[in-house]
């Protein structure tokens, strides 16, 4: 009883507050620029972001009620972080002091954020080992599909984070192998050798990629599905690799992402074209970077190539003329009266319907890009930007999808049938 009595006693003198929470004035800030929202893929990108960034998620404020005050916060638990301990010295009583905390992110979970949706912090301020003050927070958070693109701060000052482009270009993707592999079987090139067997090869190589695209049927898609609109703050929805793949659809900048993805890997240098309401794909076809080549990546769903094959005559086992026709501004009489007298098979009437498609996708940015080009040499014009990927990797590498890490073992098991179904 005595020592219940002594325990008891000791209880409740340490929860006597000494400090005045008034006095202290503990707030928590989150960054003012973000417009009170949280971009999962920036927080991604940061962590292997290897520039100077002028701007911090948190800011904590708070006066020192005392000389050499110790400070402790500590940001509890949420879907998204982990406890969070951060500790620091107050030496002058009365002076005010602004901390900027490095958060234990849990990045397994930000790259599961498919959707926008909000989530809860909560701050416990600790003076001297004195708990002080409590402050909660609630904000918003996109899906990891958005990319920040840049933002204007308080003094309208514009931040470029056009480098988290890059973060969405994964050269590194899993799938990429087994694909490459895929691309191979259909005998257009031998190897992937980047600029190693000279231009003519560099345009094959591109070329191999743009047909075994179209005959796994991946179709432009119009919806970008920005989650907010904001004033302040510039994005845009960018699909990932494998979600490109699996469903079949691209916007402009996935499509152009998805494309560079490929050509990273095989060592073709990749240049992606931002303007207002679109976006194209370019790559160098020499490494000194003088000789530039324009393609159109949403051109490559004007032509169905899985198509054909459903339209050939089971009797004759040719496809009728009336289909032909249809395929006219991609061949000529002379394609057409080869494939007819059975000089020219099924497969390569195909891939020269492609072939047409992929010249006339090269061609067709040709006069737009002549237009605007003084704007992509312009620093301070943002609606204009080129973003050479190679360059950008120096400065952030890219996001790793957890669902395509998790997708390729399971094809893996399955001999990669999704990857070899239409081979």
């Amino acid at each position: 009883m005595v020592l219940f009595g002594l325990l008891a006693g000791c209880a409740e003198k340490k929860a006597v507050r000494t400090i005045d929470p008034q006095k202290v004035n503990f707030e928590v800030v989150y960054d003012k620029n973000f417009d009170g929202i949280i971009y999962p893929s920036l927080i991604m990108g940061l962590s292997n972001y290897n520039g100077k960034i002028e701007s911090d998620f948190f800011t904590y404020r708070l006066t020192s009620p005392k000389d050499n005050s110790v400070l402790r916060i500590v940001m509890d638990s949420s879907a998204m972080n982990y406890v969070t301990i951060f500790q620091a010295n107050m030496p002058e009583k009365g002076k005010e002091y602004t901390f900027y905390p490095l958060v234990k992110w849990k990045y397994d979970n930000l790259i599961k954020l498919k959707q926008p949706g909000k989530v809860d912090f909560t701050f416990t301020c600790y003076i001297n080992d004195e708990e002080v003050d409590v402050k909660n927070m609630r904000l918003s958070y996109r899906s990891i599909n958005e990319c920040l693109l840049g933002l204007r701060d308080s003094t309208n000052k514009y931040i470029d984070y056009r480098w988290m482009f890059a973060a969405f270009v994964n050269e590194d993707h899993p799938w990429l192998d087994v694909m490459l592999n895929n691309i191979l079987d259909q005998h257009l090139v031998n190897r992937f050798a980047g600029y190693q067997l000279g231009e003519k090869e560099v345009l094959n190589q591109v070329f191999a990629i743009w047909y075994f695209i179209q005959t796994k049927g991946i179709k432009y898609s119009s919806i970008s599905n920005t989650s907010k609109y904001s004033k302040q703050v510039n994005s845009q929805y960018i699909r990932f690799f494998d979600e490109v793949y699996r469903n079949q659809q691209a916007n402009c900048i996935d499509a152009c992402a998805f494309m560079a993805s490929i050509l990273k890997k095989i060592g073709i240098m990749p240049v992606i074209f931002v303007e207002p309401s679109h976006a194209y794909l370019g790559f160098y076809k020499d490494k000194s970077k003088k000789k530039l080549v324009l393609l159109e990546t949403t051109l490559a769903g004007n032509v169905d190539i899985v198509a054909i094959d459903d339209k050939v005559d089971t009797a004759s086992g040719l496809l009728p003329v009336e289909v032909l026709d249809k395929y006219k501004k991609y061949l000529t009489e002379k394609d057409i009266e080869k494939y007819l007298a059975g000089t020219t098979t099924l497969e390569q009437l195909k891939r020269t319907i492609s072939r047409t498609n992929f010249n006339n996708a090269i061609n067709y940015n040709i006069k737009r890009y002549n237009e605007n080009k003084k704007y992509f040499s312009q620093p301070n014009n943002h609606n204009y930007q080129k973003l050479d990927i190679s360059e950008l990797r120096q400065l952030v590498l890219p996001i790793q999808s957890r669902s395509g890490r998790y997708s390729f073992r399971m094809m893996t098991m399955q001999d990669n049938l999704q990857l070899r179904e239409a081979d």
